[in-house]
């Protein structure tokens, strides 16, 4: 089922979802059941797995010289779909990226998703590659979520990279990212909205926004969607602050704001241990919050950590 179909028959009811990413190469899926099991009693109607580029590694021959290598950590975002479908009866949303694939890697990706009966996807741009310090387009890539949007809304349309005969239309609801703070590498939030506005224009059909801690922003960017004309669902995303590296790490890698009243806490903590409870209570309020503004659903981003979200989800569903 789609994901608007979803909140469509959730009749206004604020549904729950989660986000993992694949097991690193060379583990089992094992990890992954470990990390949906805890989660599935709060009934997710779908489950996102996220999709990763090649990054670059150097290994160091006998004679001194140091060979580049292209190096996938975690492959499988497909073959991970597939499994939980068939395990848990709910529907996965594979990440689409731009960075590490070629045009036809993308198409085939969603001959396949189309073939296991998936139909629903994220689309992104994806990150820079660690050692790089602006996004560098894979050749034979897409350079923009815009673009890769496109490919996806041609096969939508049955048009191909390369047949030119008749073609099976594709039928997938298309997700896509919405930055409450404003997307780091947009000059202004006028700006993010207009590139936002192209992408529900050319056919994408709900919005998962960036993580935030400040519900302000978050209904301040629904109300500044809808006075653009997007009208489409917009889900937030949601990921408990559990350390106190947090406070530097998720400004600096997301670019986003921590309030204060949730940093003087956590700067007031003694422990860990104590951290990790201020941010679970203060997620639980916020998810409070949400509900009551009419969040169409509470996505986790779990990093493969099934415990403070299951705290939360018993605490509000």
């Amino acid at each position: 089922m789609k994901i608007t179909q979803h909140i469509e028959n959730a009749k206004g009811k604020t549904l729950f979802s989660f986000e993992l990413l694949p097991p690193i190469k060379g583990q089992s899926i094992q990890g992954i059941y470990n990390a949906i099991d805890p989660l599935m009693e709060f009934k997710p109607p779908f489950i996102d797995v996220t999709s990763s580029r090649e990054d670059h590694v150097y290994k160091e021959h006998a004679n001194g010289l140091l060979e580049k290598i292209s190096y996938r950590k975690r492959p499988g975002t497909v073959a991970v779909c597939a499994a939980i479908m068939n395990k848990y009866k709910v529907d996965a949303v594979p990440h689409l990226i731009c960075g590490g694939f070629t045009k036809e890697e993308t198409e085939y990706a969603l001959i396949d998703l189309q073939f296991l009966g998936i139909e629903n996807v994220l689309v992104l741009r994806g990150d820079a590659r660690k050692t790089e310090s602006s996004f560098i387009p894979t050749p034979g890539g897409h350079n923009f979520a815009t673009d890769l949007l496109e490919q996806v809304t041609n096969m939508n349309k049955g048009k191909y990279l390369h047949e030119d005969h008749e073609a099976v239309k594709s039928d997938f609801c298309i997700g896509v990212a919405g930055y409450p703070e404003k997307h780091f590498e947009a000059p202004n939030l006028k700006t993010d909205f207009k590139y936002l506005k192209q992408k529900i224009d050319n056919g994408a059909t709900f919005i998962v926004t960036q993580m935030f801690y400040d519900n302000s922003k978050y209904i301040e960017f629904v109300k500044s969607c809808r006075d653009n004309g997007i009208n489409v669902p917009i889900i937030p995303g949601l990921k408990p602050i559990t350390s106190s590296k947090q406070l530097i790490n998720l400004p600096k890698i997301f670019h986003i704001d921590i309030p204060e009243d949730l940093s003087d806490a956590v700067h007031a903590c003694k422990s860990e241990a104590e951290v990790k409870e201020v941010g679970i209570e203060f997620m639980i309020n916020q998810c409070k919050e949400l509900i009551k503004v009419g969040a169409p659903v509470l996505h986790f981003y779990t990093m493969g950590n099934p415990g403070p979200t299951k705290r939360i989800a018993e605490a509000i569903f």
